[in-house]
């Protein structure tokens, strides 16, 4: 596991292309609380919307949540949908140099109408045909340029027509000429397509679809993945198996690795986020099997969220530190981390509540506090003062501990769910990042003083005082270890 430790931490030297069919995926939240009048379907009333890349796209967002520098490549139509896929490419990956636009296509829109955490809808947009033969020169010409720098070529086929047989065979070529490991998400039931892939990686019913085998049981599966090589003249495959995890099959083997996975919400997505941490890790020098273990601890992480979602590096280094590998998510977040959890935990109906301090040496106080935090809501999320703002608040002596080891204790706290560390001398913009339902201080403060108050109260959310102990401060405590 320390090996798979130190391969997430070279994961941001990873360079990667990924080239395939990139959409867009729009969802719009709501609730239901009414049947229409007009027909015997629900109602949706709609609170919010949001549009993420998918595809190839989501591919390119959960490397670049890992760290890693990737380029995207793909094609898309002259229209509203392909401008908002190159604004959300730009700021995930910094440019969208690599969308080609193609007069006349219709981007591939995907629309997801969600009450909740139950899916009711899905509209589709799209354009389901070979794209001209010009785009293709042009992806070719583009892809050409960028694999003297990028260390793995990633297909991303979901047969919308970007990567068409010419333009596949063209690509799997030139990744070759380049000294390139090329990595293959295919589709449909032909994988003589692919012919010259370093490794496809098919689920377990697209596996089925292309051999015409059982795919039930560790042997079966290996027996399907040959025949995929044999026969299609690929050299590796990495077969996703769902809650039975997932198979490495190469010419010197076959390794099964079981499901991480201790509570599955969605699966949507999850084959992009295996992809991503495959080609990651292949990019900064680890074989097969092992990348194919870090992709798996990946897997197992991702369809615990809901909907299109991404997985962080502290995620797979808890997931590591766990593996003996089982036990709770990482307590212990990034911003981006903390806001994507409680996202999560608020579309499976969960009241999150917030406090935050610098919890420097631990005392009867601060317990109390987290413990009357945690009764006003479902979960909790701390917000926990840096090193730096610790000592600009507090002086040249202070913090006692660092803020790993009191962001470790906090964690260790059953009362709290989520320990976020922030700089600022204040959590004002960690609590509009999260907007919690309930915020907490301690009852030393009005309500008027508690920062960040008129912000939650602007949207319905609650401002709780706690009750103090008396006598326990970590100033007092300092002082009588000093005499």
């Amino acid at each position: 596991m320390s090996d798979l430790s130190s391969l997430v931490d070279a994961l941001p030297k990873a360079r990667v292309l990924v080239v395939g069919d990139v959409m867009l995926d729009r969802f719009t939240y709501g609730k239901v609380e009414r049947i229409s009048p007009e027909a015997p379907i629900p109602v949706l009333r709609v609170e919010r919307e949001a549009a993420m890349l998918g595809g190839a796209g989501n591919v390119a967002n959960n490397l670049a949540a890992l760290g890693a520098r990737a380029t995207l490549l793909s094609v898309v139509g002259e229209d509203a949908a392909g401008a908002e896929l190159s604004r959300l490419l730009t700021a995930t990956l910094g440019q969208a140099d690599g969308l080609v636009v193609e007069a006349g296509r219709q981007t591939t829109t995907k629309v997801r109408f969600i009450a909740g955490s139950q899916q009711l809808l899905r509209a589709d947009q799209e354009t389901v045909a070979s794209i001209a033969d010009g785009s293709a020169g042009k992806l070719i010409q583009k892809a050409d340029a960028l694999l003297r720098d990028a260390a793995v070529l990633v297909l991303s086929d979901y047969g919308k027509g970007v990567l068409t047989d010419e333009l596949t065979s063209m690509l799997i070529a030139l990744a070759r000429r380049h000294g390139k490991p090329v990595l293959v998400d295919p589709k449909g039931s032909d994988y003589g397509r692919y012919r010259g892939a370093t490794a496809v990686t098919p689920n377990r019913k697209e596996l089925a679809q292309a051999t015409g085998l059982s795919v039930t049981g560790d042997s079966a599966v290996a027996a399907a993945c040959r025949l995929v090589m044999d026969r299609a003249g690929i050299g590796a495959v990495v077969a996703t198996r769902s809650e039975e995890g997932m198979s490495v099959v190469t010419a010197d083997g076959a390794t099964h690795l079981r499901a991480e996975a201790r509570e599955v919400f969605d699966v949507s997505g999850a084959g992009d986020t295996v992809m991503a941490t495959l080609a990651a890790a292949l990019a900064v020098g680890a074989d097969l099997p092992a990348a194919a273990r870090l992709a798996n601890a990946a897997a197992g992480i991702v369809v615990g969220k809901v909907g299109t979602a991404v997985v962080r590096p502290e995620e797979l280094r808890g997931a590591l530190r766990r593996s003996g590998w089982a036990a709770d998510d990482a307590k212990v977040a990034s911003l981006e981390g903390a806001v994507e959890r409680v996202e999560r935990w608020r579309r499976l109906g969960c009241r999150v509540g917030f406090t935050n301090g610098c919890f420097d040496l631990l005392h009867p106080g601060h317990v109390s506090l987290l413990t009357q935090a945690r009764a006003a809501c479902d979960k909790l999320v701390v917000g926990l003062n840096s090193d730096a703002s610790v000592k600009r608040l507090k002086g040249e002596s202070r913090p006692v501990q660092s803020e790993l080891a009191r962001a470790t204790v906090l964690a260790s706290l059953a009362s709290v769910d989520l320990v976020v560390v922030f700089g600022e001398d204040t959590p004002l913009e960690l609590i509009q990042a999260l907007r919690p339902d309930v915020l907490v201080k301690g009852a030393d403060y009005t309500v008027d003083t508690v920062v960040g108050a008129p912000f939650v109260q602007s949207y319905g959310g609650q401002v709780v005082l706690a009750e103090l102990v008396d006598g326990q401060s970590t100033t007092r405590t300092i002082a009588r270890m000093k005499g």
